[in-house]
């Protein structure tokens, strides 16, 4: 009589590993982009951290050499502000084919005013979204070429709030600094997941994941100097957040499972367990506005037109 062993559960200390595999992750030199990296490359694959400062970049890898042993870590300049330059960062990763790309880099600004992207795009809508919707075009032939590769767009807890005005999705008759960032961030989860929806239709082997970190502050985040440096003030300062939220090595968490977990589908979302806010990742039911299909298809449309971009015709 034969039997099988279960699954055991996800650890998000003991991370299985993927080597040879190749991952890129956008704005991997800072924040909870560097912690995806950092956990991604202690699993043996090659990891590309996707940065627009060169210099950053630099002192990134050198601290995930620093922390893991034989790490493959490398960086390419990526501008998301500059779309007529995605398409030479993408030949920059110089590999066969890509397993995965984490869609992280994020722009938040504090306070007015508002800013354009050269472009005359709206700098967070122009480079938290339409970036990476036209960076996925370029990238879709080396994912395509792969076995089994995920898309895994890092969406906000901030979007659950927040709504999409299709017709003003530049924020030029409304625009306030933390409600424009929300629904950059709610944009791009409507992305991926009909990027995923039109994947299926095309029996694509690529899959689109969408993820939130929850809440991750900066003062429950484990130093890594010179990237990131916790003081003793601001450990103190934060500790009774840390009963509802958690620090940015935590808030990685759901984009380095829902990139290495082989029970991970496509069109699914993934997020902290406790209250949305919190702890190990887990799957949760996605959002009731995030399930309309109509608002995403007219984003998409929209998108096309805004990038000069295709998606539509996604290579299997």
């Amino acid at each position: 009589m034969s039997s099988t062993s279960p699954t055991p559960p996800w650890d998000v200390q003991r991370l299985p590993r993927a080597d040879g595999s190749v991952f890129l992750v956008t704005g991997g030199n800072a924040g909870i982009g560097y912690f995806v990296a950092e956990q991604l490359s202690a699993t043996g694959a090659t990891v590309v951290l996707g940065s627009r400062n060169p210099a950053k970049a630099e002192v990134a890898t050198a601290s995930i050499r620093s922390r893991v042993p034989g790490a493959r870590v490398r960086a390419v300049r990526l501008d998301l502000a500059d779309l007529s330059s995605l398409g030479t960062a993408v030949d920059s990763l110089d590999v066969d084919c890509l397993d995965a790309v984490v869609h992280n880099a994020g722009v938040a600004l504090d306070d007015p005013p508002r800013r354009e992207t050269g472009d005359g795009h709206e700098l967070m809508f122009g480079t938290n979204h339409l970036g990476h919707f036209a960076l996925t075009h370029w990238l879709m032939p080396l994912l395509s070429a792969a076995r089994a590769a995920r898309v895994v767009t890092v969406g906000s807890f901030a979007a659950k709030s927040e709504w999409l005005d299709l017709d003003d999705l530049q924020s030029r008759r409304d625009y306030r600094a933390k409600r424009t960032y929300g629904r950059s961030k709610l944009a791009q989860m409507y992305f991926g997941l009909e990027l995923d929806r039109r994947l299926r239709v095309l029996d694509s082997t690529v899959a689109s994941v969408v993820v939130h970190p929850g809440g991750a502050l900066d003062s429950l985040t484990p130093s890594r100097p010179p990237v990131h440096t916790r003081t003793s003030g601001a450990r103190l300062r934060g500790a009774p957040a840390a009963l509802l939220i958690q620090g940015k090595h935590a808030g990685a968490w759901p984009a380095v499972r829902a990139v290495l977990d082989p029970a991970v589908r496509g069109g699914q979302l993934w997020g902290p367990r406790v209250f949305g806010l919190r702890g190990r990742p887990h799957r949760e039911p996605v959002w009731n506005h995030l399930a309309d299909t109509s608002v995403a298809a007219r984003l998409w449309d929209t998108n096309c037109d805004l990038t000069g971009v295709n998606l539509g015709t996604i290579p299997r």
